[in-house]
């Protein structure tokens, strides 16, 4: 069983990457007004700080959910399960917020796949890595 969720948490861990590391490095490094004019309107509306911010909690989660486990798994770093766990919950939490700020921005109809589908992922690596026996 130990091994069957390892592998669903790796299975997991692949989309959060492609997802938020993309997402948070775009943000992190590309202009506010290129932000902006790809569709990411709200980023024009906030303090350039927070946009960077949001960035660097992306990376730092992706980072934890990649990192964490392998320092666990494979080195043996027992007390790193616990990052991985609160990586991904950490997502899961920033997954919700954004969904919240698109339902108030009235950007929701067009963001629900993504926000619902990474927060699934994230919920569920959560669940997963922390039912993982150096966790418990």
């Amino acid at each position: 069983m130990h091994i069957v969720l390892q592998i669903i948490g790796w299975a997991l861990v692949v989309p959060l990457v492609l997802g938020l590391g993309k997402a948070g490095l775009w943000k992190l490094t590309s202009p506010i007004e290129a932000l902006a004019a790809a569709g990411l309107a709200w980023t024009k509306e906030i303090p350039a700080f927070l946009v960077r911010l949001i960035a660097l909690l992306e990376i730092l989660g992706v980072a934890g959910i990649i990192l964490a486990p392998a320092a666990d798994q494979f080195v043996g770093f027992k007390w790193a399960a616990i990052w991985g766990v609160l990586a991904a919950a950490g997502l899961a939490l920033t997954m919700v917020v954004a969904a919240i700020m698109h339902i108030v921005r009235g950007e929701f109809k067009y963001t629900w796949k993504s926000n619902l589908s990474l927060f699934a992922y994230a919920a569920v690596l959560t669940g997963v890595l922390a039912a993982l026996p150096s966790v418990a």
